[in-house]
């Protein structure tokens, strides 16, 4: 392997096969290995690490519509995540082609490596595969349009819109220090309190205050990134709110979005439900790992690891969360 490439080669030297079964099992090989090589490409184009902000909302959403209402709806919720999450793929390998093209993506990267500007894929490969990704999320939205009418369409299109949006188009949000607020918005709020409207057939401030913890822990994920890449990011032209605010106040940010979250768990108990506060333990917890690692260490190939960490912590929360609505 080398730049990005994947070579593999069969030899013929012991004159064990015929040309013509030789050059079949070549062409055989060969298949596989570009078919191995997209495979691979588009599982890092659509960046595993980055799901859990697709999941974790709609997996949260159904838990506290089920301990609202007594009722779950299965088709809806697996409808609900295969959209959500065919916008969040799309969202990342749109990601991929604008931010090569707009050489936001150098050598200097400290991330994980980009297939479009490392050369593993085209641009206009990676883009098509996106579009097609958004096929599927429309396929999923006139499910749930069938099951709830009108507001499903004004959920839906500003994502579907804004997969492209986030960093592409005339007023791209990752460039303008939008991100943040982008993802608390989409991730947060209206992804919970769409999944809920989508279970129950109504609207419940309780799925605002879930909105609101998600958006957070989701919203570490894109802060932790952003501060990795700050000096790239500023050098390339890309205003992230890292770029923007500096290093100090970036990590600033971070403390504050995991506080809020775990903290407006203290709101369960005024609204009665109060075993759900349970929920936040584990970000009081591993938050308090990613936030020493974020304000102790220097931005770098390390923060990876942190990010790893601010995923599995929105899973861990979804996760509490569950355990404490059936257990209680």
């Amino acid at each position: 392997m080398g730049n990005g490439k994947s070579w593999c080669v069969i030899s013929n030297d012991s004159g064990v096969f015929g040309r013509n079964e030789f050059a079949s099992r070549a062409r055989l090989v060969s298949t596989a290995c570009v078919s191995g090589s997209l495979i691979k490409s588009c599982l890092m184009a659509s960046r595993p690490k980055t799901l859990p902000a697709a999941v974790v909302p709609v997996w949260a959403g159904c838990v506290l519509a089920w301990k609202l209402t007594g009722e779950f709806q299965m088709g809806l919720a697996i409808a609900t995540l295969l959209g959500a999450l065919a916008i969040q793929i799309a969202t990342n390998f749109f990601n991929d082609a604008v931010d090569s093209k707009k050489g936001a993506d150098t050598d200097k990267r400290l991330g994980p490596v980009r297939v479009t500007a490392s050369g593993m894929m085209s641009s206009r490969a990676v883009m098509l595969i996106g579009l097609g990704f958004l096929v599927i999320a429309l396929v999923c939205g006139a499910v749930l349009f069938q099951a709830r009418g009108l507001p499903i369409l004004a959920i839906g299109l500003p994502s579907i819109f804004l997969a492209y949006g986030y960093t592409g188009g005339p007023y791209p949000l990752a460039y303008r220090g939008m991100g943040e607020v982008f993802v608390i918005l989409f991730f947060g709020f209206i992804a919970v309190t769409g999944t809920v409207f989508v279970q129950t057939g109504e609207w419940h401030r309780e799925a605002l205050l879930l909105g609101a913890q998600v958006g957070l822990l989701s919203a570490v994920l894109i802060s932790i990134n952003n501060f990795r890449d700050r000096e790239e990011d500023a050098v390339t032209g890309k205003q992230t709110l890292a770029v923007r605010l500096g290093p100090k106040l970036a990590a600033a940010v971070i403390w504050l979005e995991i506080k809020l979250a775990a903290f407006l768990g203290l709101v369960w108990l005024v609204w009665e439900m109060p075993l759900l506060i349970l929920a936040s333990l584990p970000v009081l917890l591993l938050g308090m790992r990613i936030i020493w690692g974020v304000l102790t260490q220097a931005p770098g190939p390390v923060f990876n690891r942190l990010l790893a960490m601010a995923a599995v912590q929105l899973i861990l929360f979804a996760a509490m969360l569950h355990l404490v609505a059936v257990i209680f």
